[in-house]
């Protein structure tokens, strides 16, 4: 069984901003596997499905980014899962807009909801895909839960799509593998 977690904000207000890429990511996995995201329970909204013949649980925290570690403890502890069974997907604002980053382990690089992850794992160790939207110019705050524009969204299209590719490399093979083929990745589009 592998846990896919979509990190972001729930609500109406954070859709479609730079830190909700997790869970757009999430929702195209869903599209793409023919999975219901639409029940509530570990302090989220998730849905159970199948890539590959593995089982899989896609989880959107809606404990608010800066909480989502107890989220994905509950899950952690409810499946018996190993910290290698989990993919952690979210905003990286070092990665320019239309770039990935496939990670095994490594540190929270300042992001507040894989901080809480790692404290609520006790560990660093998760494969992760990092997500790029790009430097602010000014207000980190402001420009994480700003919305990103129809050029953005356009050259983001493409990285939702490799990164549910990428997703579905880790669940067949491993992070390895995944990071091979999709850590160069840089979307056609242009801004």
């Amino acid at each position: 069984m592998f846990l896919i977690v979509g990190l972001g904000n729930p609500g109406r207000e954070y859709e479609d901003t730079r830190h909700n890429i997790g869970f757009k990511v999430v929702d195209n996995i869903a599209r793409e596997y023919n999975i219901e995201i639409n029940r509530q329970k570990f302090k989220g909204t998730y849905g159970e499905g199948f890539i590959d013949g593995e089982k899989i649980i896609l989880l959107k925290p809606t404990t608010y980014m800066n909480l989502s570690g107890e989220s994905v403890r509950e899950v952690v502890d409810f499946y018996n899962l190993d910290n290698e069974d989990i993919l952690v997907i979210y905003d990286d604002i070092s990665l320019e807009i239309g770039t990935l980053r496939i990670r095994e382990k490594g540190s929270a690089g300042g992001h507040n909801g894989i901080k809480s992850i790692i404290a609520h794992l006790g560990s660093e160790v998760f494969p992760r895909i990092k997500v790029g939207v790009g430097q602010p110019a000014g207000d980190l705050v402001k420009y994480v839960l700003g919305k990103f524009t129809k050029e953005e969204a356009d050259v983001l299209s493409e990285s939702v799509n490799a990164s549910t590719k990428a997703a579905k490399e880790i669940i067949k093979t491993d992070a390895k593998t995944a990071m091979n083929q999709f850590n160069g990745f840089k979307a056609n589009k242009t801004i």
